[in-house]
């Protein structure tokens, strides 16, 4: 069982990293244009995403939902 709690800790911390990533691309990406390498894109590909979940009425809702269920159980745990 420590095994997996290992493997569970890991995989939170790898999460928290590439919501790091995230955030500053979104920074760097705001205050150069989508110029920047490795950055650029990341405003126009979450901005697709948001639009997809959009459209799909309630069932994008409901993704959504599950989807910060997720990542606020996470927190909750650490």
């Amino acid at each position: 069982m420590k095994f997996l709690q290992e493997i569970k800790k890991w995989l939170g911390e790898v999460t928290e990293i590439f919501l790091l990533l995230i955030a500053v691309g979104i920074a760097v990406e705001i205050l150069f244009g989508a110029a920047v390498p490795f950055f650029g894109g990341v405003v126009t590909n979450l901005t697709a995403l948001i639009s997809t979940l959009g459209e799909n009425g309630l069932v994008g809702l409901i993704a959504l939902s599950i989807i910060m269920y997720l990542f606020y159980r996470k927190k909750a745990v650490a």
